[in-house]
């Protein structure tokens, strides 16, 4: 089994670990295939277009975001690195209000 590497995300993006971990957990029954944290998670077969709203529900109720409809696009939940790139966004956001 691969393991992740280390990326200047994981280190920019505190959500990372706990959003691969759920994936992993929900997706991939516990069984972490070592899949890169920027591949595509529509792409590769990981999630599929209902998995996304499981995904979304999951940062909502964890991270206490709001994703609007106009979130939804691929910029933002495409891969394990973009999805907690957004989360960060969001909370920064969220934090300055």
């Amino acid at each position: 089994m691969r393991t992740a590497t280390l990326t200047d995300t994981t280190l920019t993006a505190p959500a990372l670990p706990e959003i691969r971990a759920f994936i992993v957990e929900n997706f991939l029954l516990g069984k972490d295939s070592g899949f890169d944290n920027s591949e595509s998670l529509l792409e590769s077969g990981i999630i599929d277009s209902t998995g996304i709203m499981h995904v979304v529900a999951f940062l909502e109720e964890r991270f206490g975001i709001a994703v609007d409809d106009d979130d939804m696009i691929a910029d933002n939940l495409e891969s394990v690195d973009r999805i907690a790139s957004f989360v960060d966004r969001k909370q920064e956001l969220r934090n300055a209000a």
